[in-house]
């Protein structure tokens, strides 16, 4: 057991999303498990109709209680593993054993046939359990990811809708038309925000990565952009701008505005009112360090590490302003990925005296990509 355990780690480890930082207890997750349960199987008795349903797949009931398999499918899905990432670790598993196990058989024999035949059935089984559960998981997560990008751009919608209406009525006073279409605006923003945002997940998760083209970007101007980006969309939060040092460096300024303005986004939807958002950004010898601070409810410290994963959203305490909210999920995780593509560092710390503070540190290029 010690033997296997400790190859399926490694194996697991090299497999894991790059993104990840799992520790080993989690990265051998329900193996010992696992491996107890198709020990179990093998030595249990099975009729020649047992073993034809099995092939067929049908799954034999055990009881309500989910099996180690099931919870590890789960637990792989929760972890951002991909399917091929999963099936993969029962095939490195399957490997494993055998390779550890057919050294010492002499003479192959039938009893050690059907051992072979039943490991391999059991393998078979767990893997199945676990594409059962991971795939339930990915079908809910998508249901939900459909749900809330229909809830969310509804109000949007619904906004430039009614504008559209009210300007269309000819007693609609004048000075009403420049608050109207400020709100239209506004709606529109919100709405292209959360497209872009849905753009930069989707070509993610086909695999293709964040784009960025660097060219030499002064960071102070992205700001700005930003700040004024962010204040359209949610005019009622007040962001205070800090810039210090040489802010000229090599970056994709289009990525570096958007994940500004995410930042700010999530700042704005998570501060306490009365509470400025402070935007700092400096210029040092060696790197570029954007830092955005607010003051809102306290992320909890189990949460730091899953809150840049995509369609997590978190409970807030705060009341909800006029302002539609994005919520698809997706801000922190674009943050996350336009930091990578950068060779960036994102760190992100939460207490109620220091408020959230999420710190990108951007190494300065030499030579331009």
């Amino acid at each position: 057991m010690t033997g296997i355990l400790a190859e399926w780690t490694a194996f697991a480890k090299k497999n894991a999303p790059a993104d990840g930082q799992m520790s080993n207890l989690a990265l051998a997750d329900h193996a010992e498990a696992i491996l107890c349960a198709i020990a179990d199987d093998i030595e249990t008795l099975q009729s020649k109709q047992q073993q034809y349903e099995k092939s067929q797949g049908d799954v034999v009931e055990s009881g309500e209680e989910e099996s180690a398999a099931a919870i590890h499918g789960r637990l792989r899905h929760a972890s951002n593993f991909s399917l091929l990432q999963l099936s993969s670790e029962f095939r490195a598993l399957r490997a494993t054993v055998l390779r550890l196990w057919l050294p010492g058989v002499h003479q192959m024999s039938e009893t050690t046939i059907h051992e072979m035949v039943r490991f391999n059935e059991a393998i078979d089984q767990a893997l199945a359990e676990s594409i059962v559960t991971f795939s339930a998981r990915a079908d809910r997560t998508r249901d939900l990811f459909l749900a809330m990008l229909g809830h969310d751009l509804r109000a949007p919608l619904a906004t430039i809708s009614l504008v559209g209406d009210l300007l269309t009525r000819t007693a609609v006073p004048q000075e009403q038309v420049a608050a109207l279409g400020q709100r239209a605006k506004r709606g529109a923003i919100m709405m292209s925000a959360m497209v872009t945002d849905l753009l930069g997940f989707t070509r993610v998760q086909m695999g293709a990565g964040m784009p960025i083209v660097r060219t030499t970007v002064d960071a102070r101007e992205v700001c700005q952009a930003a700040v004024a980006d962010a204040c359209a969309m949610y005019p009622g939060s007040t962001i205070v701008l800090h810039p210090s040092g040489n802010l000229t460096g090599s970056f994709d300024s289009i990525r570096l505005q958007q994940l500004i303005t995410n930042l700010l986004i999530n700042a704005a939807q998570h501060s306490a009112k009365g509470h400025d958002i402070t935007l700092e950004a400096a210029g040092l010898e060696a790197a570029i360090t954007i830092r955005v601070r607010n003051v809102g409810p306290v992320i909890p410290e189990e949460a730091l590490n899953t809150i840049f994963q995509p369609l997590v959203q978190l409970d807030s305490d705060i009341e909800e302003d006029a302002a539609p909210t994005t919520s698809l999920g997706l801000g922190l995780f674009i943050v996350q990925e336009i930091t990578a593509a950068h060779d960036a560092a994102i760190a992100v710390t939460s207490s109620k005296a220091d408020g959230t503070v999420f710190s990108i540190t951007f190494p300065r290029k030499v030579n331009l990509n």
